[in-house]
């Protein structure tokens, strides 16, 4: 492994932890920041430096124009998502633009009923597709570079996972959208981001949901950690909700009781640990640096780094009893469109 992402991971500070419901946050923290300085999506995005469209007039499902007007690079992150333009769309790889440059992105459509212009540019929506759907995406994109087609996606599990969270999640959408869920699910997602504190010197989490570890993210800057920190306690908390009412409709596993039970630190160190000895690929970056994408037992994960400094990284917990079919004893992620009508 990468010896900057191992160190990473084996030297993290672990916090105590804290739960809600049947999700465990365990604050990740480290003395010094690393890197070159750089920005959030939804900061250049308000400062009017960042502006994200369509790669042409007629459009391109699996690719958008990114553009940085700033001074300073800027951090995109993997399965945040961008509203507008002809539909709605995630970002496939974590992506560190470099100031005053232009690229087009790899991402993915979560809004599987739209292909109509509703503004020429893109915003950043506040989410970040829930841990299944990244977990499942990184595998995905993973396995597409190492078969040398560069960062795509599986589209059409995608879809297949957006209209299965909307269906467990009762939320009705005109157009299939994934927002959809998140903006009909706010005050619960509230309750979440109410009990999940930022603490100082933060900069990244380790989230545990249903007593089994669900995934981390680190970021290399505290200040932009804490732009991304409400983004990612959502992502984590529409799973736990999720997994609940899986349970709760009788196509979900797991005993609802041993789900509220708080893991130890000895547990979150332990799947550290097993991050660090995942097997490694290293591929250029869309951006700037280079990104490493990382598969072991029960686990996956990649990580960006440039001048051999961790920018990003993020591992995902996958149960070593589940199959492709049924990665993490979760829902199939063949369930076709429309299951639940």
């Amino acid at each position: 492994m990468e010896k900057s992402v191992e160190s990473c991971l084996l030297e993290m500070e672990l916090g105590a932890g804290r739960s809600f419901e049947n999700m465990t946050v365990f604050e990740l923290m480290k003395s010094a920041n690393g890197g070159p300085e750089y920005i959030t999506l939804k900061e250049a995005i308000e400062k009017g430096v960042l502006s994200v469209t369509e790669v042409s007039l007629g459009g391109s499902v699996p690719e958008l124009k990114v553009e940085n007007r700033g001074d300073v690079a800027v951090l995109l992150l993997d399965g945040e998502e961008l509203r507008g333009a002809k539909q709605n769309r995630i970002l496939n790889t974590t992506i560190l633009v470099g100031p005053k440059s232009a690229t087009k992105v790899p991402v993915s459509c979560v809004e599987h009923g739209r292909w109509s212009s509703v503004s020429k540019e893109l915003m950043e929506s506040g989410n970040v597709m829930h841990r299944e759907m990244r977990m499942l995406n990184v595998r995905q994109v993973s396995e597409s570079l190492r078969a040398g087609r560069a960062f795509q996606s599986n589209q059409g599990e995608i879809w297949d996972k957006v209209a299965e969270l909307t269906c467990a999640m009762g939320v009705p959408t005109r157009t299939g959208a994934m927002t959809d869920v998140y903006m009909a699910k706010g005050a619960d997602l509230d309750g979440y981001l109410k009990s999940f504190e930022l603490a100082a010197g933060q900069k990244g989490i380790l989230v545990f949901v249903d007593g089994r570890p669900a995934g981390m993210d680190f970021v290399s800057r505290e200040a932009a950690f804490g732009q991304l920190f409400p983004k990612l306690i959502k992502s984590y908390a529409m799973e736990a909700m999720l997994l609940t009412e899986r349970r709760k409709s009788g196509r979900g596993k797991g005993d609802a009781e041993k789900a509220l039970v708080k893991p130890t630190s000895e547990v979150a160190r332990e799947f550290m640990k097993r991050a660090a000895a995942c097997d490694e690929k290293k591929y250029e970056s869309v951006g700037l640096g280079w990104s490493y994408r990382y598969a072991g037992p029960g686990i996956v994960g990649s990580a960006l780094a440039f001048n051999d400094k961790v920018i990003h990284m993020a591992f995902f917990g996958v149960d070593e009893a589940g199959t492709a079919e049924d990665p993490g004893g979760m829902a199939g992620t063949r369930v076709r469109r429309g299951w639940c009508i």
